[in-house]
């Protein structure tokens, strides 16, 4: 039996959603030796508090919870999740080049090792709030970043982590700018 009903739909369209990130290449994915110390700090912004696989899972969340009414935001929250998406492919890279696991589990440095959470994520329910999450979330991981750097002696993957926080500022520019529009 066909139902005449009207049905509820989201007409918000992804296709052609790219990845939003800085016009520059990345370096190559590799690294001077195997280092399982460095590849355990990397594993902390694959997957630890603040980390790719995080902000993937939270922008994915917000696009969805967003797109019927501001399609435009879903989109540019979208393509930042690929970016992640992008970041944590190559941090899984220089991982497994450094001699370390790909397995969500963080092991840090001065820590027991913990499997990823979604407990690690903020999901406040207005707009707003919900942007601001992400700045902070995006500064932190900047801030993250920077400290590895100083801890990893391997031009090469401070070259691939340099990289990766110029498509993390540029996130933080495009978040002000949704928020100044809400």
């Amino acid at each position: 039996m066909e139902r005449n009903e009207a049905c509820l739909t989201n007409t918000c369209s992804f296709a052609g959603v790219k990845p939003i990130m800085v016009d520059l290449p990345y370096p190559p994915i590799r690294v001077r030796r195997e280092n399982p110390a460095y590849a355990n700090l990397l594993g902390m912004d694959y997957c630890g508090p603040v980390s790719e696989l995080s902000a993937i899972t939270q922008y994915i969340n917000n696009e969805n919870r967003v797109s019927r009414e501001k399609c435009a935001m879903a989109k540019t929250l979208l393509g930042i999740g690929i970016a992640e998406m992008m970041h944590l492919q190559k941090l899984g890279e220089l991982i497994c080049l450094l001699g370390g696991k790909v397995d969500f589990i963080a092991r840090p440095y001065n820590g027991r090792p913990r499997m990823w959470t979604p407990e690690y994520l903020t999901i406040p329910e207005h707009v707003v709030k919900m942007l601001q999450a992400d700045i902070a979330a995006e500064k932190d991981a900047i801030s993250q970043y920077q400290m590895h750097i100083k801890m990893i002696d391997d031009d090469c993957v401070n070259a691939v982590l340099r990289r990766i926080i110029q498509d993390e500022e540029y996130h933080v520019m495009l978040l002000r700018a949704l928020e100044r529009e809400v």
